[in-house]
């Protein structure tokens, strides 16, 4: 099959590799159908993450068809159309059981395009697969639902849930990048009174007032002064002395499962953050594309596999 493989900082190829195949009783191997790049893969390609090593196959997100499953997986199996999470999770240990698949133990969490071979290729083996691939409805198409693989349950978990967003909260969101924006779309299932966004690109701003940001506003033009008006003087950003908590994390995908179902639903906009189509060997192209939004104006691109 063919794939995009790091080969260390500031190179990668979209190369001939051994198809993958089942090495555990709990995986599955899912022919990718769409993937999307995000920003880690960039740091990765930086040299910012050194666990990640060369010969690895890029790749954290996917959907596509289940075409093997081992001996033990039972929610899934061959011909089922499936969403492939960034996070796999073992179901075993003591994280897993608290739904903090982001931190598991057995195996599992952020492994794809990681610690083992990820999703930019035509097929990828996913580890834990009962727990780390969904089923998905006919009625999600495949380049939305690839949205569902990060970075909605990233903003909505690490942002949103961790930010104890409101009713009636005034809610500001620095930087509308690909995150950002999906901060913005899910902060809003939770009835803020305003959304603010800044950041320094006109044209993320511009999507950022489509998908439902209130007000918006450019970072080098005083930020803090607007959401101090738009607070009665509150504000959002100085830290010291205002009893602020910060909280970080990576993202556990617990919520992946309702997401979809709002998907569904229709109750989510996952559409509005893709921006860039390519067929799957046109990985190097959409990897300069992502990598210069500036010149691109590119938020998320998606990249599909040839109909048959």
């Amino acid at each position: 099959m063919k794939a995009l493989v790091y080969h260390g900082p500031g190179q990668s190829s979209w190369d001939q590799v051994p198809d993958p195949g089942i090495k555990d009783a709990g995986d599955a191997v899912v022919r990718v159908d769409a993937v999307t790049i995000c920003g880690t893969d960039l740091h990765i390609l930086e040299g910012d993450v050194p666990d990640v090593a060369p010969g690895t196959v890029l790749g954290h997100e996917a959907v596509g068809e289940v075409v093997e499953i081992g001996g033990d997986v039972r929610s899934v199996r061959p011909g089922d159309r499936v969403l492939v999470s960034c996070i796999c999770a073992c179901g075993r240990c003591r994280f897993c059981k608290e739904a903090r698949y982001g931190q598991c133990l057995g195996g599992g969490g952020w492994v794809l395009g990681h610690l083992i071979d990820g999703t930019q290729a035509e097929y990828v083996r996913v580890p834990f697969a009962d727990l780390s691939v969904h089923p998905l409805p006919h009625s999600v198409a495949s380049n939305d639902a690839v949205m569902l693989a990060d970075i909605f349950p990233t903003a909505y978990e690490v942002g949103v849930l961790n930010g104890a967003v409101r009713p009636g909260d005034t809610v500001a969101v620095i930087g509308a990048g690909p995150i950002g924006l999906a901060a913005i779309v899910t902060a809003r299932l939770l009835t803020p009174a305003r959304i603010i966004a800044v950041d320094l690109a006109e044209s993320r701003l511009q999507a950022a007032r489509r998908l439902g940001a209130d007000a918006i506003v450019e970072a080098s033009e005083a930020p803090e002064d607007l959401i101090s008006d738009l607070t009665d003087g509150f504000g959002a950003e100085d830290l010291w002395i205002r009893d602020v908590t910060i909280t970080t994390g990576l993202v556990d995908t617990c919520t992946t499962p309702v997401l979809l179902r709002m998907a569904s639903a229709g109750r989510l906009d996952l559409s509005s953050l893709v921006t860039h189509t390519f067929p799957l060997e046109g990985m190097e192209e959409a990897y300069d594309v992502f990598s210069t939004p500036a010149e691109s104006g590119a938020l998320k691109v998606v990249l599909n596999r040839p109909a048959a």
